[in-house]
């Protein structure tokens, strides 16, 4: 008996982490993380889904940087769990490469010299001269069942078009 209690019990808290896990995708599926980087190639924009990104003027790298003035291995962006909501995240980005060497003119972060930073919509990354990224947190807030206004097909009818259209059923 005390036995089929804490299967019971176990069921149970399965079954509502199953239940908290699909409301928390919902809302993970409608937060996205973007990288609008400027060197000396032009604009370019990251969609960021991975678990870390090498960003640096070395041809391995992830995110890959064309300047003199930037490091081969410049800076790491690694994803990190909210602690509120294990199912959403954010990036922290850290001067250097992976193990700890930091980059030769580390990073300027919202015009502030900065060893690591926890990104927030719209901060400001400086690799180096005319060397730029604008992180971007999107989020959006419709709700599963929501419908959006781009699926209905809204024809403005002159209201001319309506007598003619009378005096054609007479």
């Amino acid at each position: 008996m005390v036995g089929n209690i804490n299967n019971q019990k176990k069921l149970i808290n399965q079954n509502s982490a199953v239940h908290d896990h699909n409301i928390s995708m919902a809302t993970e599926i409608h937060e996205s993380h973007l990288l609008i980087l400027e060197d000396d190639q032009g604009r370019k924009e990251f969609p960021l889904e991975n678990s870390i990104y090498s960003i640096g003027r070395d041809r391995d790298c992830n995110i890959r940087l064309v300047s003199q003035f930037v490091s081969r291995r410049h800076a790491t962006l690694v994803r990190l769990p909210r602690e509120h909501n294990s199912h959403s995240y954010y990036y922290r980005i850290v001067d250097g490469d992976a193990k700890g060497k930091a980059s030769a003119n580390g990073l300027m972060i919202n015009g502030r010299k900065m060893p690591a930073h926890d990104l927030k919509n719209e901060d400001e990354i400086v690799f180096g001269p005319q060397v730029r990224a604008i992180y971007y947190l999107l989020r959006n807030t419709q709700r599963a069942g929501q419908t959006d206004s781009s699926e209905y097909d809204i024809t403005l009818i002159n209201p001319g078009m309506t007598e003619e259209a009378e005096d054609l059923e007479d």
